[in-house]
């Protein structure tokens, strides 16, 4: 809140504002200095960051080119997705087979003769439940009913992978059995031990003998290059190295076609990625760095020495040939050359010729011990680490904008001292005026009362 003063109030004169006038036009070279490098500062931080941004969107996809793995993907198909579905590993060899898929893994679902509601009392005893070699025990109260003996069931501790429900059909309520796991080894089986004796009346109606198969356990079987397979599974991870067979249909008379390739087509996305990501690049480098001859201004970094490295750094990492390459040392020689802008440009008729003529020898250019995504890899990151140089310029600019804002504190505080110091002077000639003013008041009033000095009575 601003001070309430009485300056002027002797002369009449507009203290305040000749105050606020006089320590404005003190500050106002100082502040225009500090602003105008501040708004400079402000904009090379923005540039800078810009920068940073665009090379580290380019380091990713440097990065995922660099590793050999990246050139090793395979591609699995399947001719018949409705039969199978299929992936591939690396580890997986580039071939094809074919498949016939006889029967699908299923599990074993049984249901038990009729009881009268889920309601009805089953008698005391114990259920000894077994799905497959796992097995636990139900302990049946006398008053336990079906629905309770279905909530022990679902219930048990040592439930291996079995689920109980109940349903109400015409005939009565009946207790069905579902097995969690596929495979012809994980069959249901159910031994009543009848507290009351096994009358064939009580708990013993859900022994094993007293259920109907709905479902019965059994193995998946294919036929790979009509060799017979069978597992417990309908995921086959264990029968062609590296890839895995989804089974999903069953058809013995329609043989479907699995596939494995290399994933060429992956590799030329990225590839294209690294082109896209190094030209944003190298547009970004230009319009930060470029100047504009008929305004006369420059970009926000133009003649940074940072930015004048990274733009030597990326040209000499993108124009020096890979060492060790039999067959492609640069990026010209399968189709990518940059322009007179700095950017590259694709030959995608070359570029798709050689991938599909000479992959491996493409996947050196870039991934080798000293392949181009390797090198730009480490390039950058020498730019862009906690400790790396643009990192460093970063800091020392936002070090000078928070110089300026000190600077700017020191004005601030002198120009209160400043401040003060006028208004004191002021209000001291302003007490000096009023003192002269009254004293020239008194005396003028002193001058008119002596004779003769103005009109007399007649």
């Amino acid at each position: 809140m601003a001070a309430i003063t009485s300056a002027g109030v002797g002369s009449g004169l507009d203290i305040e504002g000749l105050v606020s006038k006089l320590v404005a036009a003190e500050g106002q070279p100082a502040t225009l200095r500090l602003t105008r490098k501040e708004a400079v500062l402000q904009a090379n931080l923005s540039a800078l960051g810009n920068l940073k941004s665009t090379l580290s969107s380019f380091q990713t996809s440097a990065q995922g080119l660099k590793d050999l793995s990246v050139f090793q993907a395979r591609k699995a198909s399947s001719s018949h997705e409705s039969l199978f579905t299929v992936s591939a590993t690396n580890s997986a060899v580039a071939s094809s087979y074919a498949i016939k898929v006889e029967q699908l893994a299923q599990a074993a679902k049984i249901r038990s003769v009729d009881f009268t509601s889920g309601t009805e009392v089953v008698g005391a005893g114990t259920l000894a439940i077994s799905l497959g070699a796992d097995s636990f025990n139900i302990t049946v109260a006398a008053d336990t009913t079906l629905a309770g003996i279905r909530d022990a069931i679902n219930q048990a501790s040592g439930n291996p992978g079995l689920s109980a429900s109940l349903i109400q059909v015409d005939s009565g309520t009946k207790l069905v059995l579902t097995s969690g796991k596929v495979g012809a080894a994980k069959t249901i089986t159910l031994a009543a031990t009848d507290s009351d004796a096994n009358d064939g009346k009580d708990l013993t109606r859900l022994a094993t003998a007293n259920f109907t198969t709905l479902q019965a356990a059994q193995d998946s079987i294919i036929y790979v290059d009509q060799q017979k397979v069978t597992r417990d599974s309908n995921s086959l991870s264990d029968v062609i190295t590296g890839v895995t067979l989804t089974l999903k249909g069953a058809d013995i008379n329609t043989t479907g076609t699995l596939s494995v390739t290399l994933d060429k087509d992956s590799v030329k996305s990225k590839v294209n990625d690294f082109i896209k990501a190094y030209n944003s690049l190298a547009s970004g480098i230009n319009s930060l760095s470029g100047y504009d001859p008929e305004t006369k201004k420059g970009g926000p970094l133009f003649g940074d020495s940072t930015l004048r490295s990274v733009q030597n750094q990326l040209r000499q990492t993108l124009s020096n040939p890979v060492p060790g390459s039999t067959t492609f040392a640069t990026l010209a020689e399968i189709g990518i050359k940059t322009n007179k802008k700095g950017e590259l440009e694709v030959n995608s008729t070359k570029l798709d010729a050689v991938i599909a003529s000479d992959f491996e020898s493409v996947s050196k250019l870039f991934a080798s011990s000293d392949g181009l995504a390797k090198r730009f890899d480490t390039m950058l990151t020498n730019y862009l680490s906690s400790t790396g140089s643009l990192t460093s310029r970063v800091d020392g600019v936002k070090n000078q904008i928070n110089d300026v804002t000190e600077q700017r504190d020191r004005l601030n505080l002198r120009l209160v001292a400043v401040e003060a110091r006028y208004r004191k002077q002021f209000t001291a000639m302003d007490a000096l005026l009023g003192q002269l003013q009254a004293t020239g008041s008194y005396l003028a009033q002193q001058l008119s009362n002596l004779p003769g000095s103005g009109s007399s009575d007649n």
